[in-house]
């Protein structure tokens, strides 16, 4: 009869938890990312993440966020009108993205409540940006809801 040891019988489960081919293949993952970004990087490829440029401004508008933690969110126009009043269930996207908003510009010590440029391109994309800090979001890959809460915001 054989009998193992505890330390035999920790290795023997160990073996059991996590097959040996999984963790090959993980190592096998993160060695071929390290590859490509290394590849990237060493030849200069352009990021092709990046939204295409020289395209045209089909439809802009300059807009003032406000919102607060609960997800109530207020949007004005730069006379102080009130373009929407969103409550919690309504806007919660928005407020996320005045949050973040309220991030960068409290990194870069410019004023909190700056107007930020609303752009519906030509090509369709949506596109949120801040001029005093260079920030900007494509709404467009936020889904087709957070989108149309944008979107609703150019003609309000």
């Amino acid at each position: 009869m054989n009998v193992l040891t505890p330390e035999q019988k920790l290795r023997e489960r160990d073996r059991e938890m996590i097959p040996t081919v999984l963790i090959r293949a993980m190592f096998a993952l993160v060695m071929a990312s390290l590859v490509i970004v290394t590849f990237a990087r060493v030849t200069d490829r352009p990021l092709e993440a990046s939204p295409p440029t020289g395209v045209a401004v089909f439809k802009e508008r300059q807009i003032i966020l406000e919102g607060s933690m609960s997800g109530a969110a207020r949007v004005l126009d730069t006379n102080g009108n009130v373009i929407a009043d969103l409550d919690a269930t309504e806007g919660g996207f928005i407020a996320g993205v005045w949050r973040v908003l309220q991030r960068e510009r409290s990194q870069n010590r410019v004023a909190l409540d700056a107007p930020v440029r609303l752009v519906l391109w030509k090509d369709g994309r949506l596109s949120l940006q801040d001029e005093t800090t260079g920030w900007r979001a494509e709404l467009t890959g936020f889904g087709a809801t957070n989108l149309d809460a944008f979107a609703r915001l150019l003609d309000g």
